[in-house]
């Protein structure tokens, strides 16, 4: 008996936004990253999906914000850090619902990436 396991390898893409849940709950230093580990562990998911014509919007928390908008937990700090990493323009939505971002994520290019903010806020 074999159990297939399915995989974004397999998934047909091209042109379709995708949303994809990363761990970028990382260390940050006076608003910057401390250590990239966990963005550059993702980094493999994100560029194939990129190169095979997906849109992607990006979802992750970031410390424990108590369900409260905090600047010093913001992912914008992360958002830049991966455009570094990408070599690639990475957006940064003002939340994680809203009209404005669903503007966001309508407005995506094939191989855009947009990251939300925090889901913790």
């Amino acid at each position: 008996m074999s159990f297939a396991k399915a995989s974004v390898r397999d998934a047909d893409i091209a042109g379709k936004r995708v949303l994809v849940r990363v761990d970028f709950n990382v260390p940050l230093d006076e608003g910057r990253v401390a250590d990239d580990t966990r963005i550059r562990a993702a980094l493999p998911t994100i560029e194939l999906l990129r190169e095979r014509g997906a849109s992607l919007v990006l979802v992750s928390h970031l410390g424990r914000p108590k369900g409260k908008a905090d600047p010093a937990l913001s992912l914008r700090p992360v958002g830049e850090r991966l455009a570094e990493l990408l070599g690639a323009p990475v957006e940064q939505a003002p939340a994680v619902v809203g009209a404005e971002v669903e503007a966001l994520t309508a407005g995506l290019d094939p191989g855009g990436v947009l990251l939300l903010e925090n889901v913790r806020y």
